[in-house]
């Protein structure tokens, strides 16, 4: 079986997730990056005004935080392990997309609660429909970045040309699954030191390592990107990448409600107060920002652990721009939180839903969730198939 085959990328995926919720978490991104945009606000003399507190978790006590890490480790034992780790440089003009994408990822998930992890997937398995709202701000930022990114491409010829290096280095890949492996038993036995520790929150941190680390791997050899989702419509006729998503949030919403009705985890943690204006306004952001960076947020890490020097300029300013815009926010009061009757959480952006409360069950939250899945589904498919909405 090929892991970038459509049917089968989704599997690892699904039970990554499922392991998390099972252990009473859930699979986020953007916080961890946001905490590496805070170290470096202070490291400006940023954090007061900002509101960043100077105790800072530590990066590797950081939950989501020692997911990424882990998660780029995974990616870059993947490449050594079959060979394509390398060092990948792209134009000038590519770094200056980039660093403007991932400001504007950074910016779209602060408005949405969560990147195309935390604020699209994980609310969907979790039965809020803040991930709907934030895939059709999605489909419209890909559509004006595309659009954005083809007038640059057209009106400015600057940094478009890579200049041919030397290539003075005669290392050999021989070795490279060798250190691949090294780097797996590494993880394993960090893993195993953290999970068997007396320590409870190091025990959970030990599933967090693991769990990181195999979704790097697997993100890696099945190329899975949210990206690809929405930029293939309006670009070739390739629908694998909608079929495989359709399958992952297929499998997942139902594992998930497995999973909640059996209380593995409290699914309000996760879900953001951005239903719908948070989500939506931010979708668009981010969305114009992934077609810029050429990525999501999960495959821009995974992106960056094989070498691709583009995502080295796109991870920190997403990092740096998501605490910035967070404090900012913070300022202004729109991330502010109240409780309303319902004990569900409000801000000025939007507020908590959860459909099985709403719904009186999950038979209900399914069947609508899972037909607006189809729906989704058959519309990208007939976009891809006419070409009715391509820009290219």
């Amino acid at each position: 079986m090929r892991w970038s085959d459509w049917r089968f990328a989704p599997l690892p995926l699904v039970f990554i997730i499922g392991l998390l919720v099972y252990e009473g978490q859930w699979w986020g991104v953007f916080s961890g990056l946001k905490l590496w945009g805070n170290y470096f606000n202070n490291l400006l003399g940023l954090g007061p005004f900002l509101g960043i507190k100077e105790d800072l978790a530590g990066p590797l006590h950081h939950r989501i935080s020692l997911s990424n890490i882990c998660l780029v480790l995974g990616s870059f034992s993947a490449a050594l392990c079959f060979r394509n780790f390398r060092i990948q440089r792209a134009p000038l003009q590519e770094y200056a997309t980039g660093a403007v994408g991932g400001t504007f990822m950074g910016l779209g998930a602060t408005l949405a609660g969560g990147c195309t992890v935390g604020g699209f997937l994980t609310p969907l398995v979790f039965g809020s429909p803040v991930g709907w709202t934030m895939v059709v701000g999605l489909f419209i930022g890909a559509f004006l970045g595309l659009k954005l990114l083809i007038w640059i491409l057209g009106n400015f010829s600057w940094g478009t040309r890579l200049v041919p290096r030397a290539e003075h280095s005669l290392r050999s890949r021989r070795f490279d699954p060798l250190l691949g492996i090294l780097v797996v038993i590494a993880i394993l036995v960090w893993a195993c030191s953290w999970y068997f520790s007396e320590d409870l929150k190091y025990a959970k941190r030990g599933v967090v390592i693991i769990a990181g680390f195999a979704l790097g791997f697997s993100l890696n050899r099945s190329r899975f990107c949210f990206a690809k989702v929405f930029r293939q419509p309006f670009m070739v006729a390739d629908g694998n990448a909608v079929k495989s998503t359709a399958l992952l949030l297929g499998l997942g919403m139902l594992l998930g409600a497995i999973l909640i009705q059996a209380n593995r985890v409290d699914p309000l943690l996760a879900i953001p107060a951005t239903f719908y204006l948070g989500s939506l306004c931010g979708g668009v952001i981010f969305g114009i920002g992934m077609i810029l960076a050429s990525g999501c947020a999960s495959s821009s890490l995974w992106s960056l652990g094989e070498g691709q020097t583009k995502l080295w300029v796109v991870v920190p300013f997403f990092a740096w721009s998501g605490s910035t815009f967070t404090g900012l926010a913070n300022r202004w009061g729109l991330l502010s939180r109240e409780m309303n009757m319902n004990l569900l959480e409000v801000s000025k952006l939007g507020s908590q839903v959860y459909l099985p409360d709403a719904f009186g069950g999950w038979a209900l939250t399914l069947l609508l969730n899972l037909s607006i899945l189809a729906i989704f589904y058959y519309f990208v498919r007939y976009s891809e198939l006419t070409k009715r909405f391509s820009v290219v």
